[in-house]
């Protein structure tokens, strides 16, 4: 989320979701928001943003899964995953899961699944897939 938007996401001719998540989920746009931190290492920005998130979860807006896992390499550390969708989009969850936990390397395929499950339109994954991502983003 701190990502802040880099020069090479700025320059994309489409609205990036990075830090809208909440309010494109609120106009009913994008059904899954997906972060990943450090247990314990969170910003505080992090935090706040997720309470906001939080009370829309406590009004039935807004679904929320959480789960904590050791660090892959590191198991002395934990990292949080947080899903948050709109209501009927729960499976999206699992789908998620399922692709961040298949084996091998990243691949085009697999930044362009996870492109539709965060509700990125087709032209905007090919644009990410063309012009966006630097080599170390594979």
């Amino acid at each position: 989320m701190l990502d802040m938007h880099s020069k090479r996401r700025r320059q994309v001719p489409y609205l990036v979701h990075t830090n809208r998540e909440l309010g494109l989920m609120l106009r009913g746009t994008k059904p899954l928001a997906y972060f990943m931190d450090i247990v314990g290492e969170e910003p505080d920005v992090c935090i706040r943003y997720w309470r906001m998130f939080d009370r829309h979860v406590a009004a039935g807006r807004l679904t929320k899964r959480e789960l904590i896992e050791p660090g892959p390499g590191a198991p002395q550390l934990e990292y949080r995953m947080l899903f948050y969708t709109l209501p009927g989009h729960e499976w999206r969850i699992d789908a998620m899961l399922a692709l961040l936990n298949e084996p091998g390397a990243w691949s085009d395929d697999r930044e362009r699944r996870f492109g539709e499950l965060l509700a990125y339109e087709t032209w905007q994954i090919d644009h990410w897939l063309t012009h966006g991502r630097s080599p170390t983003d594979a």
